[in-house]
Parts: C-alpha cells; sequence; structure tokens
C-alpha cells in the first residue's frame, strides 16, 4: 500500500477524491468526464481496497490546492497566481501546484506579458535581436503584436514580419530561453515536443491589425526582398469570401473586368449561397442566368481549380485596389492593400 501522495499516480489521485467525496458528488463530476475516462477510473476505483485517512486528507488538500490556483489564474494570469501561492505555500509547493495546471491546461508561453499594454511589452523587446522579437510577437495577441510593430523603426518592421512569416515549430528550449531572459517566471509553460508559431496565419493576423502606412512599409519591402513570400501573405489577406464586405459599386466595377463567365462559375462553385447570391444580383439578369446555368452543369469541380479560378480573381480585385478603383475597408476605418 502506498503511504505518500507523491508516490501516486494521477489516476490513483482521482480514485481516491471520488471515493472520498461519495457517490452523490463523484457522479456529478463523472458527467464532465469522457467515455473512456469514466472506465479507467471506474476500474481504479474498483482496485482500490483500502485508503488511509491521512493519504485521503492529502489528496484532497492538493485538490483544494490546484482549484484555487485555477481561480488565481482567471483572476489574474499565472504570475498572480504563482504570487499567491507563494506568500500562502512556499516557493517549492506553489511551483508544483502551477506546473500540474500549467501542464494541463497548456498555457501558452509569455502568458505573463499578454495582460500587458503594447507600449510596456515594447519597452521590454524594442532592442532585442528582430529573431526574438518575431518569437514574442508570434504568441502574443495580434492587436498587441500590431501595435508593437507598428512603433518598432521602420527598417526592423519588414524584417521582424519576414521572421514571422518564416516560423514554424520552434524548440521548447529556445521559447523557455527567452521566456526566462524577459522575466524570470516558470519554466514549465510549454507542452512537449515542437511547439507551432508563427507562419502566415500569424503575420496576416498581425498585419491586418496595423495600421496602413505600416502595412505598406512591410509588404514592399517584402516584396523586394522576398516576392514570394510578400505575394503569399498578400493572398491570405484578401479571400474570395472577404468579397462580402464590397459594395455593389465595387463589385460591378470588377465584374466589368476581363473575367471569363465560365471562370467566375467555376469560382462560384466553392463560394457560400450568400457570395453566390450577392455577386449575381450584382451583373446583368441575363448573365446571371447563364452563369447560373454554367454552375448547374458542369457538375463537379476539383477544389484546385476552384481556388485557382477564385484567387485570378482576387488578383483582379487587389489591381483594382491599388490603382484605386475601389477600396477595401478594415474594421477600424482603415484601408487595406491586399
Amino acid at each position: 500500500m502506498k503511504t505518500s501522495i507523491e508516490e501516486l499516480t494521477g489516476k490513483e489521485k482521482a480514485a481516491i477524491l471520488l471515493i472520498t467525496l461519495g457517490p452523490e458528488k463523484s457522479s456529478e463530476i463523472f458527467k464532465h468526464f469522457k467515455e473512456e475516462e469514466i472506465e479507467s477510473v471506474t476500474l481504479e476505483i474498483s482496485n482500490t481496497m483500502a485508503v488511509l485517512p491521512e493519504m485521503k486528507n492529502a489528496v484532497l488538500e492538493e485538490f483544494y490546492q490546484v482549484c484555487l490556483a485555477q481561480d488565481y489564474i482567471a483572476e489574474g494570469g499565472i504570475g498572480y497566481a504563482k504570487q499567491i501561492l507563494e506568500k500562502a505555500l512556499g516557493e517549492e509547493k506553489a511551483f508544483d501546484i502551477i506546473s500540474k495546471m500549467t501542464s494541463s491546461l497548456q498555457v501558452r508561453p509569455f502568458d505573463f506579458i499578454r495582460k500587458a499594454e503594447a507600449y510596456q511589452i515594447l519597452n521590454f523587446i524594442q532592442h532585442e535581436h528582430p529573431q526574438t522579437i518575431a518569437l514574442i510577437l508570434s504568441y502574443l495577441k495580434p492587436q498587441q503584436s500590431a501595435q508593437i510593430l507598428s512603433d518598432l523603426p521602420a527598417e526592423k518592421q519588414a524584417d521582424v514580419a519576414k521572421r514571422i512569416a518564416k516560423m514554424n515549430r520552434t524548440s521548447p528550449e529556445i521559447v523557455k530561453e527567452v521566456e526566462r531572459a524577459l522575466e524570470k517566471k516558470l519554466s514549465s509553460l510549454m507542452v512537449e515536443g515542437q511547439m507551432v508559431v508563427g507562419g502566415l496565419d500569424a503575420v496576416v493576423d498581425i498585419l491586418t491589425a496595423v495600421d496602413r502606412n505600416t502595412e505598406k512599409n512591410i509588404l514592399e519591402t517584402l516584396e523586394t526582398e522576398d516576392y514570394e513570400l510578400s505575394d503569399d501573405i498578400r493572398k491570405k489577406m484578401f479571400v474570395f469570401e472577404d468579397i462580402l464586405s464590397l459594395g455593389s459599386k465595387d463589385i460591378q466595377k470588377i465584374m466589368r473586368e476581363d473575367i471569363e463567365n465560365k471562370e467566375l462559375a467555376i469560382a462560384l462553385k466553392g463560394a457560400s449561397q450568400e457570395l453566390q447570391n450577392l455577386i449575381l444580383s450584382n451583373v446583368s439578369s441575363r448573365l446571371g442566368a447563364m452563369i447560373r446555368e454554367d454552375m448547374e452543369f458542369m457538375g463537379p469541380v476539383r477544389r484546385s481549380d476552384v481556388e485557382d479560378a477564385q484567387q485570378r480573381i482576387v488578383a483582379i480585385i487587389r489591381r483594382l485596389q491599388e490603382q484605386g478603383e475601389i477600396i477595401i475597408s478594415r474594421g477600424g476605418g482603415d484601408d487595406v492593400v491586399i
């Protein structure tokens, strides 16, 4: 028989907790378990013959502390929870509890600065290497990262954006090292294995939130340094379905461009019904009927053909925007380069 809580597995602790709480409360807890978890814990309960009173108390105490930690994290984040628990339980015990919480919650790295103002974070990182800045911005909220990127020197903005876009998987050890350098926080905020961080989606989210001049500077610089990357970013910043955000006059202007009926029909095959109706309501009734007929009789279309057709139309929209023929508005009122 195990006599120390340190000897118990998580499953054994769960079984002892449920035994201690009794059948009524345990049945309520089981409602939140997955089927395989219920089977596993039930088997463990059935194999638990006797539990020492001091072991029950120890498991209950740990459960209570973890619940407190969860409340503290919800209230003020990891740093706040750690500070409170250290005062109450000591540094070592607090570390153990937070480690259990962060490993199960998979708390994002740099959580301790995600609640800070952008200008405060900028003061911490503005003199760091561009790769370090890119790593940190990849983990922050897009609005935070956008503000920080906007406030960096112009010559550094494109470099950082490029590094975010090309970042894919980063070793947890490297991320931990950067965390420690910024502020001596916990080293257990990582999930095991490689972390997916950065990439095109991350830089697109950030560029979508920055001001117009910053976005323009970054994209123009990237276009000369890495045209393929800049083109990939531009494509992701406006997708075919975003035509829903355009006004009727702009859609009519787009439809007057050299777009073949067949190509438009293929593009619309992969669009939502709402977008199909919007586009076809902005062409002549005769043309709309012809396109609907083409869509009906062309049968199944390969996804790659739909995407190619949509992208060619997006390229026309991008050209019209760059020529000042149409304006694509962002939520904040700024127009966006696509």
